[in-house]
């Protein structure tokens, strides 16, 4: 799950090298931050967040195939 968010951000973003993606596994869920530089993070938001909602809602539905729960943020 992590690469695929990996893979989506760096497509994205103007420098792929900069963009570091944690993973904290809690009890029930597993939440993914995201870090990009300051003048990449608005193509992750997008306007009105409309980038930002696609990306998770397509973790979200991958991770749904395996019966868990994923949150994606996003840090500057």
């Amino acid at each position: 799950m992590k690469e695929l968010v990996e893979f989506i951000v760096k497509n994205l973003v103007s420098d792929p090298e900069n963009v570091i993606v944690t993973e904290t596994v809690n009890d029930r869920e597993t939440v993914y931050t995201v870090k990009v530089p300051e003048e990449d993070f608005g193509k992750i938001i997008g306007r009105s967040g409309k980038i930002a909602t696609a990306i998770r809602t397509v973790v979200r539905t991958s991770a749904k195939k395996q019966n868990k729960h994923v949150f994606v943020k996003f840090e500057k």
